[in-house]
């Protein structure tokens, strides 16, 4: 009995083993995953305008700081204001000028009054010669009427310099617009007291602007001056020509500035800061539609096949963008075919379908 009860234990404990072991179905096999339709583009080179893309302030191309030589003086009259255009010789500004114009006067009289000492001295002289050659009078007397016609030209010419001297500082006065312009700011008030050498006002000469932008050093060299550059602000596009280009980099930034004349600057003003592109001639590129073009974690992507079955995902490097293709300066080489619509389903690996002139499905 005891056995008989061991025996059927066994056999119980038994039975589980044999369902795990002899019971178990094979797996279906893993279908394939459907491959994705896409289109093929070559990677091949194009012309293209090569340019360089900055952002930059607008300056004045020349301003001019203007103020008076005179100290002490309170302006009389203030005839212009900001944004005024002037020209040259206009007055400007006026200083209290009583004072000048009596001392103008008294200069002016003592001219007078040395000329005519002057006429009498040299007649007398033309006399003394004439009675002198007739020995009519000594050599002495003849001496000094030659010496009191020369001291008589000699106080003509000190008066006449100091009525010059009183005429200078009368036109000190008056500030006048050394060349045509814009007046940009104005620091002074009418009825003020200024001082020599203070800056009272500043003008634009011709109100001629330009285009200032620090490049790095490897863009710098692309420039060259006569390169023309586009300015987009507002909706308008302001053309201008590159003047200047700094001849060296600065040690702290590695840049350098370019300086772009604007023969017709439009809206901008001084201090806007604005987007321009500097054409810097035509070259050769290898492109690729931008469709192509995928980011991923930051990084540009395109995804190549070599039997037009799976793709390769391969980090590219891109430039510039024209006419809905991307420039592409490191990945790829010209020959090579990327997918163009359906790039942005893909992995690495994936498997493809080639299609010709049909918009790509997702799998």
């Amino acid at each position: 009995m005891r056995a008989l009860l061991l025996r059927w234990s066994l056999l119980l404990v038994s039975l589980p083993m044999f369902a795990a072991c002899g019971g178990k179905e094979p797996e279906a096999e893993a279908e394939p995953s459907a491959a994705l339709a896409v289109t093929l583009t070559p990677v091949e080179a194009y012309s293209l305008s090569r340019s360089v893309i900055v952002s930059g302030p607008v300056s004045a191309h020349e301003e001019m700081q203007l103020g008076v030589e005179l100290s002490g003086q309170r302006i009389t009259a203030l005839n212009v204001d900001v944004g005024q255009l002037v020209k040259k010789g206009q007055v400007l500004l006026e200083l209290d000028h009583r004072t000048l114009d009596s001392s103008l006067a008294q200069a002016e009289a003592s001219t007078q009054q040395a000329n005519a000492a002057l006429v009498l001295a040299q007649a007398q002289h033309d006399r003394g010669a004439r009675l002198a050659a007739e020995q009519l009078i000594s050599a002495a007397d003849f001496d000094q009427l030659r010496a009191e016609a020369a001291q008589a030209r000699a106080q003509l010419t000190t008066a006449r310099a100091t009525r010059d001297a009183a005429q200078l500082q009368r036109d000190f006065a008056q500030l006048r617009a050394p060349a045509d312009g814009v007046i940009s700011k104005r620091l002074v008030q009418p009825g003020q007291v200024v001082a020599a050498g203070t800056e009272l006002l500043r003008l634009i000469r011709d109100g001629k602007l330009e285009w200032r932008a620090e490049l790095p050093e490897s863009q710098l060299a692309q420039v060259t001056v006569g390169d023309e550059i586009v300015l987009s602000y507002t909706g308008e596009e302001i053309t201008g020509v590159v003047r200047a280009v700094t001849p060296g980099i600065d040690a702290q930034t590695r840049t350098g500035t370019v300086y772009a004349d604007l023969p017709s600057p439009g809206p901008l003003k001084p201090g806007v800061f604005v987007e321009g592109r500097i054409l810097t001639g035509v070259g050769q590129a290898l492109m690729v539609p931008s469709a192509a073009v995928v980011q991923r974690d930051g990084h540009n992507y395109v995804f190549v096949t070599q039997d037009q079955q799976t793709v390769q995902r391969r980090r590219v490097r891109t430039g510039q963008t024209a006419h809905g293709r991307t420039e592409i300066t490191d990945g790829l080489q010209a020959g090579e075919r990327v997918v163009t619509e359906g790039a942005g389903f893909l992995g690495d690996g994936d498997r493809i379908r080639v299609v010709v002139g049909k918009k790509a499905t997702t799998p």
